[in-house]
């Protein structure tokens, strides 16, 4: 509880207030997830900003997300997560008939960060796994992208050999994670 904080001055005079904890709540944070087309305005403009955090890093060929006609094409599930309407991230997943989804082109904006968004874009592609009998999730992540390595292991996912078409890049990591109640 926050006692005696100064919220208002009037004609020299402090006025204050006694606020519990839910005075102290003047706004209410509305974080949404929802399936959208990767050709969108606001899905493009992540996935940009997403492809020019990787290009300094990696070198084309150790760059492996999709393009956008291809999230299309491969029939990607996409989504973006919102904070009060602005988009804060993205990713997809693309379901490997019932054997496992791949975790495709998750990014978090870096003003979001550290807030717990990856985390819950990530229970969310877990969610629509377990919707279509798909009990294992799995991706491939860039060597250097060391947030993304510390979420993706602190919330289940361990390291596995390459997976479907990947080979043995130098630059990069596989994970799986199996879900449960799939």
């Amino acid at each position: 509880m926050v006692r005696g904080l100064p919220i208002r001055y009037s004609g020299g005079t402090a006025y204050y207030a006694v606020l519990n904890d839910l005075e102290r709540e003047t706004t209410t944070m509305t974080i949404t997830v929802t399936q959208e087309q990767p050709d969108t305005f606001d899905a493009t403009s992540l996935i940009l900003e997403l492809e020019a955090t990787l290009a300094p890093l990696y070198p084309p060929a150790s760059r492996h997300g999709f393009s956008v006609d291809r999230l299309i094409v491969e029939g990607v599930a996409f989504f973006i997560l919102r904070d009060n309407g602005i988009p804060a991230g993205c990713a997809g997943i693309k379901l490997i008939d019932a054997a496992y989804g791949e975790v495709k082109r998750m990014y978090i904006r870096p003003s979001f960060r550290g807030r717990g968004f990856g985390a819950r874009m990530l229970d969310h592609l877990a969610a629509y796994a377990k919707a279509h009998s798909v009990g294992l999730l799995r991706l491939e992540t860039g060597l250097y992208q060391y947030e993304a390595i510390r979420l993706y292991e602190r919330v289940g996912f361990y390291r596995i050999a390459p997976f479907g078409s990947y080979t043995d890049d130098p630059l990069s990591l596989y994970y799986e994670k199996r879900l449960t109640g799939a």
